[in-house]
């Protein structure tokens, strides 16, 4: 059983062959770009210099059997494990804004420290550690789709709650008007949530590549902390000034701006920690191919 893939990618990623035409499929892990490379050129190219044991080998298997030698890395594979962590990150993801929205209708005063915050306050800074490890396992160009993902789908679930509050309800329902209420309060912070969230979430995702391209895949708490470190001010300030610019004062708005960036960040250090396990677990278990 093979399972050793003999070093670690840091710029560049085999994702599979396409036998048809005799090309090498290579991923840019830091943008998520698909190369299509001759298997000559790529065995030449500094491309090869930076891929692992396993997927050099596969590559001349390849290229001095013209294509007939069976491969792991088949275009055709499905590589079940990698996609369903793909899809569990996203859904995770999901679950969380859906949270912090859907929690914004019920404040809570923290008496010790004199503030009212919401529950999603808590919770919605593992966003960005999400979006830091699809950053990192699959690319600049998924972890936006999955943003993209979390937004639409976010976005649809308050259109249809919006829709159901015109729908008739039972004339002796205590709880009509209530729900119309809690509804009406979510729905009136999505346009806030949803700038907010695109913004700092493709800034966290750019940074994040930028400063893993800066250090050559060095120094994972660096880029980690400091991505969110920015996405996390970007996202307070456009949050409170869109939700309550108007309503509130400047003052009060700063703040209210400068509780949750003081929270976020205290859970921006945090991630550190769950990014390197996250990271160890992945290679682990879903980046090696095993074949038996």
């Amino acid at each position: 059983m093979l399972s050793d893939g003999g070093g670690v990618n840091k710029k560049y990623k085999l994702l599979g062959f396409d036998n048809r035409k005799g090309l090498a499929v290579v991923m840019v892990i830091a943008t998520g770009k698909v190369l299509r490379i001759k298997l000559n050129e790529l065995l030449s190219s500094e491309i090869a210099d930076d891929l692992n044991k396993l997927e050099v080998r596969e590559i001349y298997r390849k290229f001095y059997s013209h294509g007939v030698a069976p491969s792991v890395y088949e275009v055709t594979d499905r590589h079940e494990c990698s996609w369903m962590t793909y899809v569990s990150l996203n859904l995770m993801l999901f679950a969380l804004y859906v949270f912090t929205n859907v929690s914004a209708a019920k404040p809570i005063y923290l008496d010790a420290f004199d503030i009212v915050v919401t529950p999603g306050v808590f919770l919605y800074p593992f966003t960005f550690l999400i979006v830091d490890l699809l950053n990192e396992f699959y690319g600049l160009r998924l972890a936006r789709k999955a943003i993209l993902f979390v937004f639409s789908s976010n976005a649809l679930i308050i259109v249809l709650l919006s829709v159901s509050t015109y729908a008739p309800g039972l004339p002796d329902w205590a709880l009509d008007a209530h729900y119309d209420e809690v509804v009406g309060h979510i729905a009136s912070a999505l346009v806030a949530s949803s700038v907010a969230f695109l913004v700092s979430e493709y800034l966290n995702s750019y940074l994040l590549c930028k400063i893993k391209e800066l250090t050559n895949s060095r120094f994972l708490f660096l880029r980690v902390f400091l991505s969110t470190f920015f996405a996390i001010i970007i996202d307070s300030f456009l949050f409170f000034y869109i939700a309550f610019y108007g309503v509130m004062t400047g003052s009060d708005i700063l703040a209210m701006v400068g509780v949750q960036i003081m929270i976020k960040m205290f859970f921006a250090l945090f991630n550190i920690f769950p990014a390197y396990g996250a990271r160890s677990i992945f290679r682990r278990y879903v980046a090696n191919v095993q074949v038996t």
